[in-house]
């Protein structure tokens, strides 16, 4: 990330913890698409055979240990396990790591040998992976682990009485946030141990200005027990309790340590200039000066209202906005564009934050509502024009900071939808005079083409998570970006002393965050180089400029052990690789291109896990005497998303699942609480209805009729789609029949007729309808089930295919427990067990055997696509295939479900 925003990335350390499983076969990952590598891995366990046998294993030792050296901190975390059991036993070690950190070092030590990993190009490692589960053997994976860390896990076979050491490192440079660094430790043991101690020293010639510790699981018991030492430059944190403090009862195996341990810290700003360190021929330059007046500045929220904002989210905006509104200065300029398929302005110019203004602004925003389509493009140059308008008129100040915030939960899909020309139109209206900062809500908006249109915006992009603490959320980043200090800042150094310099020039300088550069010495004893600094401030512009040199470190900390003497050198490549990584999202395909090499390049050069890299270790030999491979991949944020929204995160802050069906046609039963997913065809005639969903306590019915291809193909096949549904819910009098040609709604006698070609809302008394112009139909029953129909559009000169639709059903606890039909059936979970991994007829799909409702079936490893968020493209989902028509996962048989008629009853 580039820029002042780096601000927003803190460190958070993990936590670890180990457990022993029942003794397995063997531990089986399944091939799938790279988008579904999280669910893999908890597959693999719940393939596992479980035994009754009582487990012995001990969790001898586990220890933190923290060294945070000018920012850059560097953490180890290190576990004995002990098998104490007299059969060898598969012993797994989980770790939380934050996000934002690189992977550097991963090692086993077992019976004297010492397993470590290498970090090679992610492709390459891919192969090897691959080459792996071919052959049954297991593979360990890093998933997400909530919004800010990653869950590193691995497992190995320890034989009796055997011992395990598992060792894992990993790097981050300290980002500054609201005037504080956080090392966060997240503990979760699991059980008491006999040795466990997290320490942090942290050095910082700057000068320490204060420390704070706290942790949410302290007791009055345990608060003692927290050792701080603080000097000028250094400070020490340790807490190890005994094996009996951890307790929550004497004599039990339940632990008290579980929550976050966190420090936070600061260091002293006496100088204009900020700090730099010059250490073996590389150098670091943190700058935030002291005592900068803020800059007014002028901000355009534009807020989405449209549809898909409903419910919370809709409110939780409310009440940020708000509460933003509260905190505007008078000095400040403000503006509201709310917008659906329509744009609205509070009013057409920029206005004066003044106390009467805020308060009409704030009964505008009480009564902000969700409707229509999602018109993005032209929402934001709105914003952009209105700005340049005044700034052009001399209506809002000449030294002052232009920013857009922008919200929306959804992609857009009205006016212009191509996500790569609203952000060339948006780059070319704006023409580098504003900053735009994307606030992207929930798991269905394209963070990706959020990130690219900040970035080429001076701004950042933001993942605002679904759940109670949403409105603190979008306030938290409004605080973050709020008070600017400098803006167009630009740290020099000379041309002939210094190379390879990371992003020396920056939009803003917001309060509480810092600026960070490093580059690399022409010449290594080099020791002084003139440094300038130049920005643009409130009343003024800001010059400062002096000569640096090179700080002893020896002689600030005569008697430390640890060894100073590359961080500089790897807090550069890290910075370096992390903007890279950024670069290589947006500009020009060559600049792309050599921005990914150059990272690849420094990512191996360092051993560092990053998007571009994997981590392999060669896990040692398996009964059947072959090796195992541990892949350590690094997640991307759209990878991260992608996981959240097949986890189920995005609905309502509960796992909540999804059922459809969609294409030819293909049913998928998506089970977040299994990691895991199920799918079968029903085939049949061309005009076959099927009852999908019947919950007669509710009275609530959809039947769905085929359509077959226009003509038969010349292989013979006849593809079958669903183009017609009928929906009763006869408590509410409502009735709605939606086909590809169009939609009818009958709702206590009242006819409404609806076309595919408008984007258009209705809300009724008993449910409301979002229609999104040649797309997607959203319809809501009060407090009741959600479903949504998917439009796919196919070339109408098409030889043989035809227009066809796809049926979702969300929030499916809301019905009854005799819910029932080829989908209702499963609304309340299915309970299978898969056994048997072997071969199928196509390599990258094996076959294996699934026990399900008395029921002994073959079935196959695939995948379906879920359309929901690219209705072209679709996603895959990972899962199981039944086989005949969904025979033995059905109650019955497919021909049990043909009823009549759109609207009848078998």
């Amino acid at each position: 990330m580039t820029g002042a925003l780096t601000l927003g990335l803190l460190l958070l350390w993990g936590s670890a913890c180990l457990w022993l499983p029942s003794p397995a076969q063997g531990d089986l990952v399944i091939p799938g698409s790279d988008g579904a590598v999280e669910e893999r891995r908890h597959l693999a366990r719940s393939l596992q055979k479980r035994s009754t046998q009582d487990l012995m294993v001990e969790v001898h030792s586990l220890k933190v240990d923290c060294t945070v050296t000018s920012r850059f901190a560097h953490t180890v975390m290190t576990s004995v396990a002990l098998n104490k059991a007299n059969i060898s036993q598969e012993i797994f070690f989980e770790v939380d790591l934050p996000k934002t950190a690189f992977i550097t070092n991963f090692s086993m030590e077992i019976d004297g040998q010492v397993y470590v990993g290498q970090v090679k190009e992610k492709e390459k490692a891919k192969k090897q992976y691959e080459k792996a589960i071919s052959s049954g053997q297991t593979a360990g994976l890093v998933k997400a682990s909530g919004r800010k860390m990653e869950k590193f896990s691995v497992s190995v076979n320890i034989a009796a009485n055997s011992n395990v050491t598992f060792v894992l490192t990993h790097e981050e440079l300290l980002q500054r946030k609201m005037g504080q660094y956080e090392v966060l430790t997240r503990v979760k043991p699991k059980q008491p141990i006999q040795e466990f101690q997290i320490v942090a020293n942290i050095y910082e010639p700057q000068g320490i200005s204060y420390v704070d510790t706290h942790a949410t699981f302290l007791s009055n018991e345990l608060l003692p027990l927290v050792e701080k030492t603080v000097t000028e430059k250094k400070a020490h944190i340790a807490f190890s309790p005994s094996l009996e403090q951890q307790r929550k009862c004497p004599g039990c195996g339940e632990t008290l340590l579980d929550g976050d341990f966190i420090i936070n810290y600061d260091v002293n700003r006496a100088t204009s200039l900020g700090d730099i360190q010059i250490i073996n021929g590389y150098f670091v330059h943190f700058f935030a000066p002291p005592n900068l007046a803020r800059v007014p500045t002028n901000v355009v929220f534009v807020i989405d209202r449209s549809g898909s904002m409903w419910g919370n989210k809709i409110r939780q905006t409310r009440e940020a906005m708000l509460a933003i509104l509260e905190d505007l200065k008078e000095e400040d300029y403000f503006a509201i564009i709310l917008f659906d398929d329509q744009i609205d302005c509070w009013k057409e110019t920029m206005t004066k934050a003044t106390k009467e203004n805020l308060s009409e602004a704030q009964e505008y925003i009480k009564s902000l509502s969700d409707r229509g389509g999602t018109n993005i493009n032209d929402a934001l140059l709105r914003g952009v024009r209105m700005l340049l308008t005044d700034k052009a008129e001399k209506r809002i100040p000449a030294r002052s900071v232009d920013m857009i915030i922008l919200l929306t939960d959804g992609m857009p899909n009205y006016s212009e939808t191509n996500p790569k020309k609203i952000q060339a139109n948006m780059h070319a209206a704006n023409s580098g005079n504003m900053s735009l900062f994307s606030l992207g809500f929930g798991n269905d908006v394209d963070y990706g083409f959020l990130n690219v249109l900040s970035q080429e915006n001076k701004g950042l992009a933001r993942r605002i998570f679904e759940g109670s603490d949403a409105t603190l959320q979008l306030k938290g980043f409004y605080d973050e970006v709020s008070s600017p200090l400098l803006s167009e800042v630009n740290l020099r150094y000379p041309d002939n002393a210094v190379e390879s310099l990371t992003t020396n020039h920056f939009s803003q300088l917001f309060n509480g965050s810092e600026i960070v550069v490093a580059g690399r010495l022409m010449d290594n004893k080099l020791d002084n180089f003139l440094v300038e600094v130049v920005g643009q401030g409130f009343e003024e512009d800001f010059q400062v400029q002096s000569q640096t040199s090179a700080l002893d470190w020896g002689t600030i900390y005569p008697e430390e052990e640890y060894i100073f003497g590359d961080f500089t050198e790897r807090l550069w490549a890290y910075l370096t690789i992390q903007q890279l990584l950024e670069k290589s999202k947006s500009g020009t395909m060559d600049e792309k291109s050599n921005a990914t090499a150059r990272a690849l390049e420094m990512s191996l050069q360092y051993n560092f896990v990053t998007p571009l890299t994997s981590m392999v270790v060669t896990k040692p030999e398996t009964e059947d005497k072959t090796d195992s491979p541990l892949i350590a991949n690094k997640m991307t944020e759209e990878e991260r998303q992608r996981a959240d929204r097949f986890s189920g995160l995005a609905h309502h802050g509960y796992s909540s699942p999804t059922y459809l069906v969609d294409g030819d046609p293909h049913f998928v039963i998506e089970l977040p609480d299994k990691d895991d997913a199920l799918c079968f065809n029903i085939n049949d005639k061309p005009g076959t209805i099927f009852t999908l969903v019947e919950d007669t306590k509710s009275g609530i019915l959809v039947n769905g009729q085929i359509i077959g291809d226009k003509q038969i193909p010349v292989d013979g096949k006849i593809n079958t789609y669903f183009w017609r549904f009928g929906i009763i819910h006869k408590s509410f009098g409502v009735r709605l029949e939606v086909s590809t040609t169009s939609i009818s709604m009958l709702e206590d006698g009242k006819r409404v007729n609806l076309q595919w070609y408008n984007t258009t809302s209705l809300k009724g008394d008993n449910v409301d309808i979002l229609l999104t112009k040649d797309r997607s139909l959203t319809i809501t029953l009060k407090d009741s089930v959600k479903f949504l129909i998917l439009l796919h559009k196919v070339w109408k000169d098409h030889p043989f295919h035809r227009d066809y639709l796809g049926f979702y059903t969300l929030d499916t606890h809301l019905l009854s427990p005799s819910v029932h039909g080829l989908l209702g059936q499963f609304y309340h979970g299915i309970e299978y067990e898969v056994t048997n991994l072997r071969p199928g007829e196509v390599p990258e799909k094996p076959d294996a055997t699934m026990f399900v409702k008395g029921h002994e079936l073959n079935v196959t490893r695939g995948w379906q696509r879920d359309f929901r968020r690219d209705v072209k493209n679709g996603e895959n989902i990972t899962c199981w295939f039944i086989h005949n028509n969904g025979t033995g996962i059905i109650d019955g048989e497919a021909s049990d479900y043909i009823v009549s008629g759109l609207f009848k009853t078998v």
